[in-house]
């Protein structure tokens, strides 16, 4: 979604539509959060980043023995985390546990996702943002609660799989972040926040959604990742999650106007600075040894998969799946547009539409996707889980209890008619 950034207003959240040929939402959004004070961690160029080590407190599922059926759903016991003995460990939150079909293993096998027992695995969930902006803006880390409850209300839904969207800046920890909401505090946070998902049977998309180059604050979404900073948060995200399958990585929310050669490769596209392509990115995964599946979101904010299979990157564990964005306003809307356009990816690799909606308060479009998706296999996740105005913003719900909205009635209907 083309969120920007806005100077957030105390205890009310307003949205306004920018004038342009695809809808974008400037969010002022405001609410405070308690969390430790802690400060900024700058690292090295080229180096693997920081790593997180988990909160012993924090629990994982733990994976049972693979069934022998096929199954869509995940289910987990949690377990505690043994705490590691440097605090620079690899966190060890296992993969999100067993159903009647293995949730763990999470891999590409031809034009599916498949856990460890081979039963393929359909990751259909919902988008949560807030992390991308909260940090960067100055007044938390989430926006609305990130608790076991709120959690659990995703899960009820039936859903799957959580797509988080991140900041760059944040992350790392650069750039004069606010020192109270990021680098060690902001990841910690993500760490928790994945170990309480997959507690709840739910695989989690971590999405590098706001980046900027040299000494700027990611503040909004740029037309393709930087090479300053992008491979060091991608080694950074890489080395904390290598030891969880359900964690997928999506390399980059939404590349637009740049060419394929720049999205696959990079370099000085005139965007004014330089741009880190999406083998770049892959590089830089596969480096650390993580083996996580990775979506490479396509071109035009995410919805043109015309040029994807000619400039598909290269990805030596074949861990790699495309990404596909589409709203009721994108331009490839019609069921014979996805026929022509999106139908010959998905029948080369796995498709995740790792966002889609309606901006209309209706689910007319979000079901029409949906019956399309499911027709071809393919994984979904609604935008967005927050509790925006859904006639202005595509808001699933109405309080963080799960409540839907008109629009989100649809998913939630359609999630639970297919599990």
């Amino acid at each position: 979604m083309r969120l920007t950034s806005a100077v957030p207003t105390r205890d009310r959240r307003t949205v306004r539509r920018r004038p342009s040929a695809r809808r974008a939402w400037v969010l002022g959004v405001a609410c405070a959060a308690a969390v430790a004070v802690a400060g900024c961690e700058p690292i090295a160029p080229g180096s693997s980043g920081p790593v997180i080590t988990p909160n012993p407190t924090v629990t994982s599922a733990v994976p049972t023995t693979p069934g022998a059926s096929t199954s869509t759903t995940f289910s987990s016991s949690p377990s505690p985390t043994a705490p590691p003995a440097t605090s620079t460990a690899t966190p060890s939150a296992s993969a999100a546990g067993t159903g009647t079909g293995n949730g763990s293993g999470l891999r590409v096998s031809g034009t599916s996702i498949v856990d460890a027992s081979g039963s393929q695995v359909r990751l259909l969930g919902v988008d949560r943002s807030g992390t991308e902006y909260a940090c960067i803006q100055g007044w938390g880390l989430f926006d609305g609660p990130s608790d076991d409850a709120s959690v659990a209300a995703i899960a009820s839904w039936k859903a799957n799989v959580v797509r988080v969207p991140l900041n760059e800046t944040c992350w790392l920890g650069i750039n004069g972040a606010p020192s109270q909401y990021s680098g060690q505090v902001y990841r910690q946070a993500i760490v928790d926040y994945v170990g309480r998902l997959n507690a709840h049977g739910m695989a989690a998309v971590l999405d590098l959604h706001w980046s900027a180059p040299g000494t700027e604050k990611a503040t909004g979404q740029r037309q393709m990742a930087d090479a300053d900073h992008a491979p060091d948060f991608w080694r950074s995200v890489a080395m904390t999650f290598k030891g969880n399958s359900s964690v997928l990585f999506d390399l980059y929310n939404e590349p637009h106007d740049i060419s394929w050669p720049c999205w696959r490769d990079g370099g000085d596209c005139g965007t004014g600075y330089q741009v880190a392509g999406m083998q770049d990115l892959i590089d830089a995964v596969r480096g650390t040894g993580a083996t996580n599946i990775v979506l490479a979101t396509g071109n035009g904010w995410g919805g043109d998969l015309t040029g994807w299979l000619a400039n598909k990157p290269s990805d030596p564990t074949g861990n790699l799946a495309a990404g596909w964005h589409m709203y009721d306003f994108g331009g490839c809307t019609t069921l014979s547009c996805f026929d022509t356009q999106i139908a010959p990816v998905s029948a080369v690799v796995p498709l995740v539409a790792g966002e889609f909606g309606d901006t209309d308060c209706n689910h007319n479009f979000s079901d029409q996707t949906m019956n399309w998706l499911d027709s071809h296999g393919d994984s979904y996740l609604g935008w967005a889980w927050d509790t925006f105005d859904c006639g202005s913003f595509p808001a699933l719900i109405k309080d963080y209890s799960g409540t839907p909205t008109a629009y989100g009635e649809g998913l939630r209907a359609h999630l639970t008619s297919v599990r």
